[in-house]
C-alpha cells in the first residue's frame, strides 16, 4: 500500500473576494484553521491591491495557485510568463487553445514555478462546443483528450480540467509515460450548491477519477448557513477527501 497525501496538501482554497480588506480578512482566516494552499483568480490578480495580498499570502506561508489563465501569442506568453515566474508562485496556467509553441514558450520561462495548461473551463458543456463550431459530434471526453495530449508534447506539469475528465487526463500521461498534476476546479461537496458549474464533482469522486490536486472556493469561504463556519466546511471537506485519499492509496501497491 502507497502512503496516502494529506488533504491539506492537495486542497487549493480561492481566494475570490472583491476587495483588500477582506483578502486580508480571509487569508488571516484560511491560515488559522489549517488551509496551506491557495489561489489567486482573476477578481484579485487584476485589482491594485494584487501585490499586496500575494506578500502577505507568502508571509502566511500560503503556496500560491495563480490562475491567470493566459491565453495569448507566444511572445506574449513569454514576457507574461517571465513576469508571474518571478514571483515565487508554486504553480500558474495558460489554455491549451494557445497552443503548442505557447505552451512550450511558458515551459521554457517557468523558472521554479509549475505550468498548468487549462483544456475545457468547468463552466462549459457540450451545448457551448456547437456554439463555438465544433461538429456535433465532438464530445468533451474527445476535446480534453486532444488539448491534454499537445499539452503533455509542450512538456507542462499538469493540467486544469474537470473531474469528470481526471480519468481521460491520466490516460494521456500515462500514454506517454509520464505523471503529471491533474488540478480540477467545480468541487462541490453533496452539501454545497453547484452554482455556475455545468461539470462539478465531490471531492471524492474526484480522487477516484484521478485529480491529484482540487481547487474549492464558495463551499469553505462562503458555506451553507446549516453548515456552520468556514472552519466547519473546512474540517467537513479535509476529513471527505482524506478519506478519499486512504481508500485511493489502499489500492495501490509500490
Amino acid at each position: 500500500m502507497s502512503t496516502p497525501r494529506k488533504a491539506e496538501d492537495v486542497i487549493w482554497v480561492a481566494l475570490d473576494v472583491p476587495s483588500k480588506p477582506e483578502a486580508i480578512e480571509m487569508l488571516h482566516l484560511l491560515e488559522s484553521i489549517g488551509v496551506k494552499n491557495i489561489k489567486i483568480g482573476l477578481e484579485v490578480i487584476n485589482a491594485e491591491w494584487r501585490d499586496e495580498i500575494i506578500h502577505l499570502a507568502q508571509i502566511l506561508g500560503f503556496d500560491i495557485f495563480y490562475d491567470g489563465k493566459f491565453h495569448d501569442i507566444p511572445n506574449t506568453i513569454m514576457r507574461a510568463v517571465s513576469q508571474i515566474a518571478r514571483r515565487n508562485v508554486a504553480m500558474f496556467n495558460l489554455h491549451a487553445l494557445c497552443g503548442r509553441k505557447a505552451m512550450e514558450v511558458a515551459v521554457a520561462n517557468k523558472r521554479e514555478s509549475k505550468v498548468l495548461a487549462v483544456t475545457l473551463l468547468t463552466s462549459l458543456g457540450q451545448e457551448d462546443l456547437i456554439d463555438f463550431g465544433y461538429p456535433v459530434q465532438t464530445a468533451v471526453p474527445a476535446l480534453v483528450r486532444r488539448l491534454t495530449e499537445t499539452a503533455v508534447r509542450a512538456g507542462v506539469d499538469g493540467v486544469v480540467g474537470s473531474a469528470q475528465e481526471a480519468s481521460t487526463i491520466a490516460s494521456v500521461f500515462r500514454s506517454f509515460g509520464k505523471q503529471g498534476l491533474i488540478v480540477t476546479p467545480a468541487i462541490r461537496p453533496i452539501w454545497a450548491a453547484v452554482g455556475d458549474q455545468k461539470r462539478p464533482t465531490t471531492p471524492t469522486d474526484a480522487i477516484r477519477a484521478g485529480a491529484t490536486d482540487l481547487v474549492i472556493g464558495r463551499p469553505i469561504t462562503n458555506p451553507p448557513k446549516e453548515i456552520g463556519t468556514p472552519a466547519d466546511a473546512w474540517k467537513l471537506i479535509v476529513e471527505e477527501t482524506q478519506t478519499a485519499l486512504e481508500q485511493l492509496a489502499r489500492t495501490q501497491t509500490y
